[in-house]
């Protein structure tokens, strides 16, 4: 697959879309018209990868909808050079987005499958990740820590305690919280011991999953 003007087109109505759902933050719209979509999707995928949907990448995984995806990284306000963690490799277009930003990305997978190809796909996209892990997701990275964000692509029954202590004092942790329906919920580190939390809207995720390695 190429990409096109078309596909550059494509992206514009895209980020169109995302501005009219209430995404701002420039930067963010800029990644969304830049990182070419349809290429982290299978070919059979191409004519919809500019909608607003999320779309299966096999093990059972999705690639999120493009509005979650801006909705989580606008939440993290990145600035050139934080340090972020991400939990829930996928396709790899989170991570994209997240490197167009100019952050510093640690990103952690644990199904065998997707951590292989999207490895692979990264190095031929010359996409360049800190590090790109195959682990559990819940125990997050403390040799790398503290980050100054932490995002988490899948649902969470529960937030794992390894990420709210790898944050930062200023960081911000941006996970999906629920079983059935994810509440999509801010953690801002207020010192040692003080968290600020905020609900903001229901989302659906795929479930992350413990110790499935």
């Amino acid at each position: 697959m190429k990409d096109t003007l078309k596909h550059n087109g494509m992206r514009n109505k895209l980020a169109d879309v995302l501005s009219a759902k209430g995404i701002t933050d420039t930067k963010v719209l800029d990644a969304i018209k830049n990182i070419p979509r349809h290429l982290f999707l299978d070919s059979g995928f191409e004519d919809h990868a500019y909608q607003d949907k999320a779309f299966p990448i096999g093990a059972e995984q999705t690639i999120s909808q493009p509005y979650t995806v801006a909705f989580q990284t606008e939440l993290l306000k990145i600035k050139p050079n934080d340090t972020i963690l991400e939990i829930g490799t996928g396709s790899g277009y989170q991570t994209a987005v997240l490197l167009h930003l100019r952050a510093k990305v640690f990103t952690i997978e644990r199904q065998r499958e997707l951590f292989k190809k999207t490895k692979l796909f990264f190095t031929k996209m010359n996409y360049r990740p800190k590090k790109v892990i195959f682990g559990d997701g819940y125990k997050g990275l403390p040799q790398q820590a503290p980050f100054d964000g932490i995002i988490v692509t899948a649902g969470a029954p529960e937030v794992p305690k390894p990420l709210m202590s790898q944050l930062k004092v200023g960081g911000r942790l941006v996970i999906p919280v629920g079983v059935e329906e994810q509440v999509m919920t801010l953690f801002t580190r207020k010192s040692e011991k003080e968290f600020e939390k905020q609900e903001l809207g229901s989302f659906r995720f795929v479930p992350l999953l413990e110790n499935k390695n």
